[in-house]
């Protein structure tokens, strides 16, 4: 007899900071799959788990695959309660319909959050859990940026974590959890997974994992320990910084075969390293003027501006032009590129067309709170409706929509004004309007870590950005709600600290 396995889930990081709401709408923008085309999806953590599962054969029968739900977005803000409240019935009502299953795979992020469920993903996996009683296996894939909570941990039986970033191993991560949910129904494994947490809530700009880094370090050990016997799993985890929640941090999951006094040991073991390198993880900052003056005074191009603080891809609108305004305080006169977000300015653009000249208030219009617009005048260049098509990372091959776009050309200074916040995995946007960064003396990037890709080995120097905005380069100073006190950097010692233990 062979089994069925329901694949899918809710894909989103969400930010309590700042950004917009997130509506069903959004999803559709981005990619809102129902039933079987969920099964048309190749890439990501769930073409990964696919894969697995059209592969797989039992007893010469093969898996029977019961696609579910698969909605996916850019990060924003929490989703509304109406848009969590469709999306979760939908996906248990399509649950229901393929009852009984054999074990459900959730392709999840781990930051998602609804206005009145601050644990999207704890709620979804003890609804799920309700619905296909204790004995059923559910294994759910996260991003290494994932507030790991209590509800999950123990409403599945096994969570893997992505063990790179930049994100390349999406794919892998999800042929993974399939190959554990087939072993599981096999009888060879029984997992068992503990959680250890410590309060270090800390941007992802020194979170890589390949090469030189603490993050990188961490992650290392955790994979090592994968090594020993009946350990199935370690993850390594970041946490997702821009959320607002009661018991946030980083530190070590690991799942065993049937021990879970080696899970809580080894989990711990992670968790204590990455407390140990917390400080390294804090990067050194500038304000926008004195980078910009500092770049100025080194050979060669591009200087790269990392404006952290407005990252789409963690949930900022886009819309911030701080640095724009420092490269016209200081009178750059060589080329400079610059992203921004503002529907009503591209729209003055496309309506004026290419060759005009168009003045208008640039900036701060989406997510007002982090600064006021900037009058600018200038010539606009090029225009273009905003689709391009993301060349790696889990969304790989698939459509962006960055909505209509516009080049701006104020002095030597070009700027990329697009009418929807978009994720950027590489240089795709630019690509996308012709912005050619390498003959260029200055680049604002928006994200704090794939930048890399583009400009490790192009930079002529890279600094950070200390600027206003929903997804600060450290969060020392923020003001949260309701994540507790101690915790770091707020806290730079807590004497006598020990993991939380979930398991």
């Amino acid at each position: 007899m062979s089994h069925t396995i329901a694949v899918g889930a809710i894909f989103i990081e969400c930010n309590h900071l700042g950004g917009l709401p997130t509506e069903v709408e959004h999803f559709e923008q981005c990619e809102l799959l129902r039933g079987e085309q969920v099964t048309e999806l190749r890439n990501g953590n769930v073409g990964g788990m696919l894969d697995v599962l059209e592969g797989a054969t039992e007893n010469g029968s093969k898996v029977n695959i019961a696609p579910l739900l698969y909605a996916s977005c850019c990060a924003r803000g929490p989703l509304t309660d109406r848009c969590y409240a469709t999306l979760k019935q939908d996906f248990l009502d399509r649950l229901k319909a393929v009852l009984p299953v054999d074990a459900v795979l959730l392709p999840l992020h781990g930051s998602a959050a609804a206005e009145s469920a601050g644990d999207l993903e704890g709620d979804l996996i003890t609804s799920i859990r309700t619905l296909v009683g204790p004995q059923t296996p559910i294994v759910g894939t996260l991003d290494l940026h994932a507030h790991v909570t209590e509800e999950m941990v123990r409403g599945a039986d096994a969570l893997l974590g992505l063990e790179t970033y930049p994100h390349v191993d999406w794919y892998a991560t999800g042929q993974r959890a399939a190959q554990l949910v087939l072993e599981m129904l096999a009888g060879r494994v029984q997992p068992t997974m503990a959680l250890a947490k410590v309060p270090v809530v800390v941007s992802a700009i020194y979170g890589n994992t390949a090469g030189a880094g603490p993050f990188a370090d961490v992650m290392r050990f955790a994979k090592s320990l994968e090594l020993q016997e009946d350990v199935i799993s370690t993850s390594a985890f970041l946490v997702h910084p821009y959320l607002d929640i009661p018991g946030m941090g980083g530190g070590g999951l690991v799942v065993t075969n049937d021990d879970l006094p080696a899970a809580v040991e080894l989990s711990k073991k992670i968790a204590m390293q990455y407390w140990n390198c917390r400080n390294e993880l804090e990067p050194p900052l500038h304000t926008p003027e004195d980078a910009v003056r500092e770049g100025l005074s080194v050979d060669g191009g591009p200087v790269v501006l990392i404006e952290t603080a407005d990252c789409c891809g963690g949930g900022a609108a886009g819309d911030s032009v701080a640095s724009l305004k420092a490269l016209l305080s200081v009178g750059v006169d060589q080329l400079a590129l610059v992203p921004v977000v503002d529907p009503a300015a591209a729209a003055a653009c496309h309506q004026a067309g290419v060759g005009s000249q168009v003045t208008f208030d640039l900036g701060h219009q989406l997510d007002p709170q982090w600064g006021t617009p900037l009058s600018v005048s200038g010539t606009v260049l090029r225009l273009g409706d905003g689709h391009f098509t993301f060349n790696g990372g889990a969304w790989d091959g698939r459509p962006g929509e960055m909505g209509p776009s516009a080049v701006l050309e104020v002095g030597a200074i070009q700027i990329l004004i697009a009418s929807l916040p978009s994720y950027d995995w590489t240089d795709e946007q630019f690509q996308t309007m012709q912005m050619d960064y390498r003959g260029a003396k200055f680049v604002v990037a928006k994200n704090p870590m794939n930048y890399r890709q583009v400009y490790t080995d192009l930079a002529a120097k890279i600094l950070f950005l200390n600027t206003p905005g929903p997804t600060p380069p450290t969060l020392r100073f923020t003001e949260f709600q309701h994540l507790q006190r101690p915790y770091f950097p707020a806290d730079p010692s807590i004497p006598d600290l020990q993991p939380a233990i979930l398991h």
